[in-house]
């Protein structure tokens, strides 16, 4: 029995705009709902139970944790006790502990609807991780007034994510309910630990996007106000996160230095020199420092110093590039103060193109359907984002992928602790993806 049945709502007679109504409704509350309960990236348990709980109830097949992800491909993640915790805590919110349980300690899913029509197989990609941001409690921030702040304190959904796992879920049920119009394959992926672009490889790697004939994703706000639309974006930026530890000699510092090896000098040198990598003529660069922790106490010589470090490029050569430099750097950093270093690797995106002739597609039904003011041509992101490698995947497959922008007023920028959508732009991602989905199939001529 379909989920709006279970509700009492009786599609064939009531019209479209109570069907749209009800579907916005519902929408609303799913957002709110991942919003309150917000969890970042790899510890979205009872965010993958719900989802997983809602897609089943809709007559999905239904595949989640271990059976959408290759762990040997995960990055980023935390420890076994760590994420024990975080399945304690998932079950208390109230997520169900036999989903859970069966996903293996991974997390994100993927429904499948299989239409029973010849037609291509059609991919859609929405992240449902939250940042590590201590959300405002601020009388002018609307979920602190409303009451869906974020119960996980230094957990918040600050940049959206909420609203895209919402509109997945709400485009879930619509496709159900008109399936008879649809053809192909459709694969919802809802995709963990976006967030440091850790969560996408790993599913490509288990193969979950290996028959994938197109694929759609895209984001709430970045810089385009209500009522804008853009079909595809520019500006991803290739990136690579590592985490490097120094292992120095801790010693006291007043009677014995120089028996120390002081990993906070290693660290310090490293940092002054990867922000004195020079920009390059041939496109945007970035490297970042973001985190340094180092020592124990002030007449201690420190043993161990930890870094958390980006590199970014316009294209995937200037990122490795900018990595290159700041591995050699930490090289020569560590023999210098007489340290060992171990890197690892975090999270990677790379720089993808959206393919102009679906994008035309997708912009000329956002124009027909009349909902949105104004469709722009393209959307410069500036940042990077892992649906690029799942973009890369389908377009080497002989795919086309588009990655689209839904704007919207913000209360704050993406990633600030006062981050808030306006949600009016749910039910607009929600007919924009449906409609986009109807008119696919001409863009192949087998079908």
């Amino acid at each position: 029995m379909k989920n709006s049945e279970k509700e009492g709502f009786d599609k064939g007679s009531q019209s479209s705009g109570e069907y749209d109504a009800f579907l916005e409704e519902k929408i609303i509350a799913y957002r709110r709902e991942f919003h309150r309960y917000a969890e970042s990236g790899w510890r979205e348990f009872r965010t993958t139970a719900r989802i997983v709980e809602v897609l089943e109830s809709l007559g999905y097949h239904v595949l989640s944790g271990k059976e959408v992800i290759h762990p040997p491909s995960v990055m980023g993640r935390d420890s076994e006790e760590v994420i024990a915790q975080h399945i304690k805590r998932a079950i208390e919110q109230g997520g169900s502990s036999s989903i859970i349980n069966k996903m293996g300690r991974y997390t994100g899913a993927v429904g499948i609807l299989e239409t029973g029509r010849p037609g291509p197989t059609i991919a859609l990609r929405f992240d449902i991780d939250a940042n590590d941001v201590l959300e405002s409690n601020e009388e002018n921030h609307r979920p602190q007034v409303e009451g869906f702040r974020s119960l996980n304190e230094g957990m918040m959904h600050a940049c959206g994510h909420d609203g895209h796992t919402a509109i997945g879920l709400g485009l879930a049920e619509y496709l159900m309910d008109n399936k008879k119009e649809l053809k192909g394959k459709i694969k919802f992926i809802f995709q963990p630990a976006e967030e440091g672009v850790r969560g996408a490889k790993a599913m490509i790697d288990k193969g979950i996007l290996a028959d994938v004939d197109f694929f759609l994703s895209g984001h709430i706000g970045f810089q385009l106000p209500n009522g804008k639309f853009a079909p595809k974006t520019k500006g991803f930026l290739s990136t690579t996160k590592i985490d490097v530890e120094f292992t120095g000699e801790g010693a006291h510092a007043g009677s014995d230095p120089e028996k120390g090896k002081n990993a906070l000098l290693a660290a310090v040198t490293a940092t002054s020199n990867i922000h004195s990598i020079p920009p390059h003529s041939e496109g945007v660069t970035r490297v970042n420092v973001g985190v340094l922790k180092a020592g124990v106490a002030r007449n201690v010589i420190p043993p161990k110093a930890v870094m958390e470090i980006e590199t970014r490029g316009e294209t995937e050569a200037l990122n490795a590039l900018m990595y290159e430099k700041t591995i050699k750097i930490i090289e020569h950093a560590a023999a210098m103060h007489n340290n060992y270093y171990q890197i690892s690797k975090m999270g990677e995106a790379g720089t993808v193109s959206c393919d102009h002739e679906l994008a035309e597609i997708v912009g000329n039904t956002v124009k027909d359907l009349g909902i949105m003011d104004e469709v722009v041509d393209i959307q410069y992101l500036g940042g990077s984002e892992d649906a690029t490698l799942m973009i890369k995947e389908v377009q080497n497959r002989g795919g086309m992928a588009t990655y689209m922008i839904f704007g919207s007023a913000i209360g704050a920028g993406h990633h600030h602790e006062a981050f808030d959508f306006d949600e009016c732009v749910l039910i607009k991602g929600l007919k924009i993806y449906a409609e986009v989905i109807k008119k696919i199939p001409t863009l192949r001529n087998d079908v």
